[in-house]
């Protein structure tokens, strides 16, 4: 679906990405480089990530965009389509105040059947299951690339704080099973 001319300002940006990003990692790697500790020294060793992650994600987002342009180019198809298939018809019925309603139905008909035609189809199904899955891939390498400058930055990553709220929720269904086991005692104590 690309052009050669997309092609190769493509893997023209891959190169010159990969250049910088092995001098940058090799600049990084040497103690008098940089200052040899502090963020600095973590960026540049996660340099290499950050890149990887970068040029991975533009390729899902060239592939992502293609599927988008063609989605609604399917649903620009399918609604010209629809409309001169209801002008051919409604011309047809007079237009009094009687034959609106008739009008609407027509024109909700085809609207609905050639619609439904479309998302039935295959090339649709394939079309937009491709854009959804490279969306999904899009957002996998932007929590990858947060994840790495979170770490750099030494804050806590989004797998920190999952960990954490899995741990609040347990203390917390611990909490309320030991409330209920105080409560039931002191029923029992009282008497009922």
């Amino acid at each position: 679906m690309q052009t050669s001319g997309t092609k190769k300002a493509q893997e023209y940006y891959k190169h010159v990405s990969v250049f910088w990003t092995d001098l940058l990692s090799l600049m990084m790697s040497k103690p008098y480089a940089l200052v040899a500790a502090g963020p600095m020294r973590k960026f540049g060793t996660n340099m290499k990530k950050l890149a990887t992650e970068l040029i991975e994600s533009n390729d899902d987002l060239v592939e992502f965009n293609t599927r988008l342009a063609e989605y609604y180019k399917q649903l620009t198809d399918t609604w010209t389509e629809a409309q001169k298939q209801s002008n051919k018809k409604v011309p047809e019925i007079p237009n009094d105040a009687e034959h609106i309603e008739a009008s609407k139905r027509i024109w909700i008909d085809i609207f609905e059947n050639n619609f439904t035609n479309l998302f039935d189809s295959p090339k649709f199904a394939e079309n937009f299951g491709k854009m959804v899955s490279t969306e999904l891939e899009l957002a996998k390498h932007w929590n990858n690339m947060i994840s790495v400058l979170l770490d750099n930055a030494n804050l806590p990553t989004r797998d920190d704080i999952t960990e954490v709220y899995k741990e609040l929720h347990s203390l917390k269904k611990r909490i309320t099973k030991m409330e209920k086991d105080a409560n039931h005692r002191m029923v029992m104590k009282n008497g009922k």
